[in-house]
């Protein structure tokens, strides 16, 4: 069970134990979580793995942890009674990122305002004639104009996206106010005319912008279309003369053929001899192989009955064994006549204890004062 309090209380942070807190926490949230039921709902609903008590202590996988947690969090929110979607590996981080901004605008009141445009201090700017203000600015167009020519007409601009995206603001997003000019044209004009001279476009060119590179391209395609005319009959010949060595090659391998035929049916008949003539061989070594153990199993039979009857031999011519018995018999009759002499003292000595013991029953009887007296 999972408990109220910590287990260990860490009053000062740089105390050896207190990087091992964690684990303990860790430990304590895989009880809860089982004491949830998550082995059973949350991983069969999410098809993910079970987690160890040292999951999210140490960094193995963040992109499969991240992912768990994010869906350990929808579903434990989904159990306190809160509405909440699952997470995807597929959803885009920015509309996560921006339906959030929205929440927090939301939650902070936050209103759209007119804008205020303040007006500028005077400033001594040099006079620059009507005539060269309009040839600076029709300038400034037509090399905007030609950048904007030059890229894809299929490039997705930013504005488009914010005008899309812009249809889907709620009504307390908008402006309390149509927004209307109140700027005169001969104003804007002016202004115009005195911020024109610090409008100054420098391109930059990078050495990886194919635009850099539209010269040389055309350079090395006019090239490849000179070159190509004689590359092409070069090849063209190449084509020609491996088509006839291959068609040559077609027609000798075609002869070949019709020549080894009969060759080649004579060598499969032969190797079909050879597979019986192996076959048999094979049976014929096995019936050797048999007979061959048997033979040595015979020889070595044999061989022990050789042994036995030259022992029998050596022993029948042999006298060592009628020696040998003469002695042991000797030998028996000398243990006899010692176990005789040992009987002869044994009884000697007992008829000695019997004629003593009746020698003393005697005179007890006859002194019969003296056993009662003891």
């Amino acid at each position: 069970m999972f408990r109220d309090s910590p287990k260990i209380i860490i009053e000062d942070a740089s105390s050896p134990s207190a990087s091992y807190v964690i684990y303990i926490k860790m430990e304590d949230l895989l009880e809860k979580l089982k004491l949830l039921h998550y082995d059973t709902e949350f991983l069969s609903e999410f098809k993910i793995k079970a987690i160890n008590r040292n999951y999210f202590v140490t960094q193995t996988n963040p992109g499969e942890q991240f992912y768990t947690f994010t869906s350990l969090a929808a579903w434990l929110i989904r159990k306190a009674g809160g509405n909440f979607e699952a997470p995807q590996e597929s959803d885009d981080p920015n509309a996560t990122i921006d339906n959030l901004a929205d929440g927090a605008l939301k939650a902070q009141k936050f209103q759209w305002k007119k804008l205020e445009i303040l007006p500028d201090e005077p400033t001594n700017e040099p006079d620059i004639e009507d005539d060269d203000a309009e040839l600076i600015l029709e300038k400034v167009e037509e090399e905007m104009m030609a950048e904007y020519d030059d890229e894809d007409e299929d490039i997705l601009h930013v504005d488009d996206i914010t005008k899309l995206y812009g249809q889907n603001f709620n009504e307390s997003q908008k402006p309390d106010d149509i927004l209307e000019s109140k700027t005169n044209r001969e104003e804007w004009q002016l202004e115009l005319e005195r911020v024109l001279p610090q409008l100054k476009v420098t391109v930059k060119t990078d050495s990886r912008d194919w635009r850099s590179h539209i010269d040389q391209m055309k350079q090395l395609r006019m090239n490849i279309a000179t070159n190509l005319t004689g590359v092409k009959n070069q090849l063209d010949k190449l084509h020609i003369d491996i088509s006839n060595t291959l068609d040559k090659i077609k027609t000798r391998e075609s002869y070949l053929n019709r020549q080894l035929e009969p060759t080649l049916k004579e060598y499969q008949i032969f190797q079909d001899e050879l597979s019986k003539i192996k076959e048999q061989y094979r049976d014929v070594s096995g019936g050797v192989t048999e007979r061959t153990r048997i033979f040595n199993k015979l020889s070595e039979e044999l061989e022990q009955v050789k042994k036995e009857m030259d022992e029998r031999g050596s022993s029948m011519t042999d006298g060592t064994p009628l020696i040998n018995i003469k002695k042991t018999i000797t030998k028996m009759k000398n243990e006899i006549s010692e176990m005789n002499v040992r009987i002869g003292v044994l009884e000697y000595s007992l008829m000695c204890a019997r004629i003593r013991d009746r020698t003393q029953l005697q005179e007890d009887i006859n002194n019969p004062n003296s056993i009662a007296i003891s």
